[in-house]
């Protein structure tokens, strides 16, 4: 008995049209694609709760109901910069569904995003990052990795991302450099300093010891590995608690993750007189304005300078 083909929804056919073309055509990362796929699925689950029906026509979505949407999402407490991102969700599928001539109006267009408040990035001070990297036991093979790990973040500034998924093959210790796979599948080069390299060159002889028979060849070429012989996956909370745990050790700074050892790294630079087109580029921002921020980090801690050595501040 063949049985009957079943109809394709076309909103799910255009998420997945969409998917596809940030992926190949824009270079954003897996999970950036991943994330925006399901900030779609959830705005598509609210359009057909609203519209008690199952299949959604892009055409008839109004700029009224993307407005009530970010109000919804509002009232359940969802953050000023959650839906400032879903908002931008919305918008880049609209123009690809508008070029697409999938619609003829954008309903996106003119909706206000939410104002954010002015938040400087956090980081730990030099001489609390020099006493977090004493703390891991390097006689035993998970201080020594947990060691490798905090210097790297620091030694780079480079994403969570872009660390687990490091291979042994994108170092060149010879030169003193990683190569990191970062946004938009965007290759960079970065200096490493002497410490980090001696630390991970003590690692790598030791990594071979985080093998088990469930590792399989495309994670022996992965440079962090857990106690189990498997790669840190981007949900994965083993690299968190890892960062979470020593920066606790050593500051009283709210947050504690590896992004938090990246603004060090950047603030620290620009403390130290770095360029900041040269921080920029080993961040691997698209836009100058980005880095920008870590300056206004080092102006409030020159003012704090000031105030409590200045006799007449």
């Amino acid at each position: 008995m063949i049985m009957p083909l079943q109809r394709v929804n076309e909103m799910d056919d255009l998420i997945n049209q969409y998917r596809l073309y940030i992926s190949t055509e824009r270079n954003y990362s897996p999970n950036t694609v991943a994330a925006y796929r399901e900030d779609l699925d959830q705005f598509k689950k609210y359009l057909s709760q609203k519209c008690n029906k199952e299949e959604i026509q892009p055409e008839v979505i109004t700029q009224q109901d993307i407005r009530n949407y970010l109000g919804e999402l509002s009232e359940i407490g969802l953050s000023k910069r959650s839906v400032t991102r879903k908002l931008s969700v919305i918008r880049s599928f609209m123009k690809f569904l508008l070029k697409r001539g999938k619609i003829t109006l954008n309903p996106s267009i003119n909706i206000i995003s939410p104002k954010l408040p002015k938040t400087l990035p956090l980081y730990v001070e030099e001489k609390a990052i020099a006493k977090m990297m004493e703390l891991p036991d390097i006689s035993t093979i998970i201080g020594l990795r947990d060691r490798a790990i905090l210097e790297l973040f620091y030694a780079t500034g480079m994403r969570f991302g872009e660390l687990i998924s490091l291979r042994v093959n994108d170092l060149d210790l010879r030169n003193n450099t990683v190569k990191v796979f970062g946004k938009g599948r965007k290759h960079r080069i970065i200096p490493i300093g002497s410490i980090a390299k001696d630390i991970i060159e003590k690692y790598i002889k030791i990594r071979k010891e985080f093998f088990t028979k469930n590792t399989d060849e495309e994670s022996k070429k992965i440079l962090f590995l857990s106690p189990r012989g498997k790669l840190f996956s981007p949900k994965s909370k083993g690299v968190y608690e890892i960062v979470n745990k020593y920066i606790g050790m050593v500051s009283e700074i709210e947050r504690k993750s590896p992004h938090i050892l990246r603004h060090s790294f950047a603030t620290h630079l620009l403390n130290h007189g770095a360029d900041l087109r040269a921080v920029k580029e080993l961040l691997g921002h698209e836009n100058l304005s980005t880095t920008q921020l870590y300056t206004h980090v080092t102006v409030e801690r020159l003012k704090r300078i000031y105030q409590q050595a200045h006799p007449k501040a």
